[in-house]
């Protein structure tokens, strides 16, 4: 049976780095994947980009409405009518952002379609609370990876900070992607903590 992993971590943590090292792994063993994310996610529009420099286009996008399992289905059978070839893996970047029922129909695509799905994505936002697609991942998921980073002190990371025009901040809307104005850094539950009661 195939299964539905969850590869986790702060910002920061390479989760975008391993998701592009895992598909290399696969197609250099001519094993084909797709990759995708959510809509909401425009950083890099319709790529997963690594810290590193390397990117890679996304074969599809999910909207929040979409049935993930029938978007995969349709990408799966268009790669394979063209190429004579199967899907190996489903490759999701940013999970976090998901819905619940997507996340189940990923648990669908991995349990009755027999392709493992790899979701890549943080447990919880600036203040600390979980998102619904992340919740669901940690309720469903056959198999918890956590991938470490460190935070500005040395000790290991396990939060994400907000930060506005360079000033760390525990109030706004759930979801703010990465830009001019908003960055994030991974902190320590010290580290945060002690930004949390400054601010």
């Amino acid at each position: 049976m195939s299964k539905l992993y969850f590869r986790y971590g702060a910002m920061n943590s390479g989760k975008s780095t391993a998701l592009l090292q895992a598909a290399y792994n696969y197609e250099e063993r001519s094993q084909y994947v797709l990759l995708a994310k959510p809509a909401v996610d425009s950083k890099g529009d319709r790529n997963v980009v690594s810290r590193l420099g390397v990117t890679r286009e996304v074969d599809f996008l999910v909207e929040p409405n979409d049935d993930l399992r029938e978007l995969f289905q349709q990408h799966a059978a268009d790669f394979e009518s063209r190429n004579s070839q199967p899907i190996a893996c489903l490759l999701l970047d940013e999970a976090q952002f998901l819905t619940p029922d997507q996340v189940d129909q990923a648990l669908e695509i991995a349990v009755l379609d027999s392709v493992p799905v790899l979701a890549y994505g943080i447990r919880t936002d600036f203040q600390t609370k979980s998102f619904p697609g992340s919740r669901r991942l940690l309720e469903i998921a056959h198999s918890l990876e956590e991938l470490k980073t460190i935070c500005r002190c040395g000790r290991k990371a396990m939060f994400n900070g907000r930060k506005l025009n360079g000033q760390f901040t525990f109030d706004g809307e759930q979801v703010a992607i990465d830009g001019d104005k908003v960055t994030y850094e991974s902190l320590c539950a010290t580290c945060y903590l002690e930004k949390l009661k400054s601010s």
